[in-house]
């Protein structure tokens, strides 16, 4: 079993891989920015993406989950997404972790659409110029036990009502099956940039996997388009709100020109030693499931 260093762990993606790990007999070495609860077969190791400190000493390969999904700014983006990219590759370099499995999204695959796709997009290019032994994955939508990004989409669903961009398709991923495609690429020796899903043809039009939802949690939701000027506008009042608070905006200004995009469909190649596991009507229900336990959905 290998020796895996993990950016993210705390996070939705990262918490699922490190169980993940652990049961499959890995020995893990997770960076943290505080300290957190004991964690059998993880070693926590304090730092942060600027400075990851001695987080790949000893370790077979790194796993870099870790990233910035939203910023005030581009410079907030690139920050985290590049910047904090290149600290951890020179962290792997100069310990000798030559293996490197960094998460990137499909919206590197169209940088001019928004600033967090130019930062995911130059972060790949960060880890292909590293000089070590790397892999990048381009998830799409990950879905899953504990994620609060996607259970908005269920409580609205609840209520019986989605809300799906006017047009276009998209790829899903359970967290499982994600988790179980960067444990294989950690192993192995694939080089290049993959774009994986839960293996639907053409993906989702986003009513039909609206509608999934909406089954999951036994409604049947009316279904609204919103076109690009809807999100726009509706981008306008949360920036405002968010002023007011001093908090980010849910859905900023270059959110919504990623999501009014028409075409978020994986394109593979084919991920060797991997297939996913999960369709989206059984991935959803168990969610749905999981969050009720938790007191997440009424």
């Amino acid at each position: 079993m290998a020796c895996l260093a993990v950016t993210g762990g705390t996070g939705f993606v990262g918490q699922r891989l490190l169980r993940r790990a652990v049961e499959d007999g890995h020995r893990v070495r997770a960076l943290t920015r505080r300290p957190q609860p004991a964690h059998v077969g993880v070693e926590w190791i304090e730092g942060d993406l600027s400075d990851p400190g001695d987080l790949c000493r000893g370790a077979d390969a790194v796993i870099h989950i870790a990233g910035v999904i939203n910023a005030e700014d581009r410079a907030g983006f690139f920050r985290g997404n590049v910047e904090g990219t290149r600290a951890v590759t020179g962290a792997a370099l100069a310990a000798g972790a030559r293996r490197f499995v960094h998460v990137s999204s499909l919206a590197a695959r169209e940088p001019a659409l928004s600033t967090y796709g130019a930062s995911q997009a130059a972060a790949e290019t960060v880890v292909a110029d590293s000089g070590l032994d790397w892999v990048a994955v381009r998830p799409p939508g990950v879905y899953g036990p504990g994620d609060r990004e996607t259970l908005e989409l269920f409580a609205l669903a609840r209520r019986g009502i989605a809300l799906v961009p006017l047009r276009g398709r998209g790829s899903w991923i359970h967290v499982d099956d994600l988790a179980a495609a960067l444990l294989t690429l950690a192993t192995s020796s694939v080089v290049g940039t993959f774009e994986i899903d839960d293996g639907r043809p053409r993906g989702y039009d986003h009513a039909e996997f609206a509608r999934l939802i909406g089954e999951a949690v036994g409604r049947t939701p009316l279904v609204v388009r919103v076109p690009k000027l809807g999100m726009m506008a509706g981008a306008a009042i949360q920036t405002a709100a968010a002023r007011a608070t001093g908090r980010l905006p849910k859905l900023s200004f270059d959110r919504a020109r990623y999501f009014a995009h028409p075409d978020w469909v994986a394109r593979g190649p084919t991920l060797p030693g991997w297939s996913p596991r999960i369709a989206a009507r059984e991935g959803l229900a168990t969610t749905a499931a999981w969050y009720r336990e938790q007191g997440w959905l009424k």
